[in-house]
Parts: C-alpha cells; sequence; structure tokens
C-alpha cells in the first residue's frame, strides 16, 4: 500500500559578514622651543695696592740729609742756641750783679765759657732701629654682576589625528529555500489533489 507523502527539504540561509577594521593615526609633532640667554654683566673695578716706604729718618741719621731740611736743622739750632747763650749771658749778668756776695764769678765764669762740653755716648745704631717706615694699604676689588634670565618661547604643535572609521558590509551568502515534493499524491487543480490507494 503505498500512502500519499509530502516531503519537506528546507535550507537556513547563511549571513556573510565582513569586517574591516577601523583605523585611527596621531601624530605629535614634538613642541618647538627656542631659548635665548642673554650672558650676564659683570664689572670688576680694583683699587691697587699702595706700599710707600719712608727712609727719611734713616738717611738722615746716616747724615745724607736733604739741603731744606739741613737749612731747617740749622734755623732751629741758631734759634735754640741763641736762647741758651741769651739765658746764660743774663744768668752770669746776675752773678756779676751780686758780687759783693762773695765767691769769685769772674773766674767760674771764665772757666764754664772755656771748656768744652762733655758729650755723652752710648751704642747706637746706624740707621736707627725702625728708621724706615713702611705702609701698605691692600688692593680692593669690587665685583658687581648683573643677571640676565633666560628667553623662553614655546610653540606647542597640536597633534594630527586621522580616524577612518570601520565598516562591515553584511551579505546573503545562501538564501533559505523550503523544497515540497509530494509522493503518491497528484495536484490537479488550485488546492485539489488526488491519490489512487
Amino acid at each position: 500500500m503505498q500512502l500519499p507523502q509530502i516531503r519537506l527539504e528546507s535550507t537556513f540561509a547563511q549571513i556573510a559578514m565582513k569586517t574591516t577594521p577601523p583605523v585611527q593615526e596621531i601624530e605629535q609633532l614634538p613642541a618647538q622651543l627656542e631659548i635665548e640667554q642673554p650672558p650676564a654683566e659683570i664689572s670688576i673695578e680694583t683699587t691697587p695696592s699702595k706700599l710707600t716706604i719712608d727712609q727719611t729718618k734713616a738717611w738722615e741719621d746716616m747724615d745724607l740729609k736733604h739741603i731744606f731740611r739741613r737749612i731747617e736743622e740749622f734755623a732751629q739750632k741758631g734759634y735754640e742756641d741763641w736762647l741758651e747763650g741769651m739765658a746764660r749771658l743774663s744768668e752770669q749778668g746776675d752773678e756779676l750783679m751780686r758780687i759783693e756776695d762773695g765767691g769769685n764769678p769772674l773766674a767760674d765764669q771764665a772757666k764754664e765759657n772755656s771748656e768744652e762740653p762733655m758729650y755723652e755716648f752710648n751704642i747706637g745704631w746706624v740707621p736707627s732701629l725702625f728708621s724706615v717706615k713702611t705702609n701698605y694699604e691692600p688692593a680692593k676689588v669690587h665685583i658687581d654682576v648683573k643677571v640676565h634670565h633666560p628667553n623662553i618661547d614655546v610653540k606647542i604643535n597640536k597633534p594630527i589625528i586621522s580616524y577612518t572609521p570601520g565598516k562591515v558590509n553584511v551579505d546573503l551568502a545562501q538564501r533559505n529555500s523550503l523544497k515540497i515534493d509530494f509522493v503518491n499524491l497528484k495536484f490537479v487543480g488550485t488546492n485539489h489533489f488526488e491519490t489512487s490507494i
């Protein structure tokens, strides 16, 4: 016995997807940096050292004197001798004026006026100690520094960004299908089938 059969054969639809990944490019240009450093200004003022040596006293101790110094000493010595002579004459005059008081003033004065003076001398140094006088003024240095700050100029460059978006292409690789087959069944018209048993 042959039974009528309807056979259905179907295939599923298949989707094909093709993906293009996104691309992002970033380029960062370096910053432009300019630095200018003006040099410092420095000024130095120097007062030179000064050494003075005075040998006048040493030369005088060796009797090597300037003519002006000799004239000054002779004038001073003459003035002192004149004052001393005036005092001696005045004193001797007073002694003679009082001759009645006794004594022998004439002989005493004659002896005093005729004798050479006694000079005392001990050990001496020629020239005398510390007769050379020195004076030293050290040098002076004044330093003035004027500092200049650096001039810095910075130019920032923005990054260059390039972006390509990704793509997804969807395609139908295989369409779905349904295949209907009739066994022991005959199609005779619209919505009519007949079979034989």
